[in-house]
């Protein structure tokens, strides 16, 4: 499950879901200035954030955080293996062996994520069925 499916997941209330996504400014329209704090409260109905900082010492808030984590390090592995990528094209010695050591770590993590988009192939396949049975 990634960040936003968990967000959209019934276990976490749209006002849980939006105070994430605004605290740790995750938003699709970029061009959109952050909501202040007044603005925010008034959007999900609140006069203050004690709930909110009640929820953030919670184990369902602190998945999300991992999730949220687990995705910037995706981007991070992006911008280090472009480095790395360049360092080790002039010849840099250990640019070159950690170039080598990325892949294999790239290559490992990619074969997990295609064994993920297969089984959700396979999930979705069976959702497609139905118990129909006709004459």
């Amino acid at each position: 499950m990634n960040l936003q499916e968990a967000l959209k997941s019934k276990q976490i209330s749209w006002k849980k879901a939006e105070y994430f996504k605004w605290k740790h400014d995750i938003k699709f329209n970029q061009l959109l200035p952050k909501k202040t704090e007044e603005q925010f409260l008034k959007t999900v109905e609140l006069k203050t954030f004690n709930s909110f900082i009640e929820w953030e010492r919670t184990t369902e808030y602190k998945q999300l955080l991992v999730l949220l984590l687990d995705s910037k390090i995706a981007e991070d592995m992006q911008d280090i293996y472009a480095k790395v990528t360049e360092d080790a094209k002039t010849g840099d010695d250990k640019a070159v062996k950690l170039f080598l050591s990325l892949q294999k770590e790239i290559a490992s993590n990619a074969k997990k994520a295609q064994q993920v988009f297969k089984s959700a192939a396979v999930e979705e396949d069976d959702d497609d069925t139905d118990d129909l049975i006709l004459d």
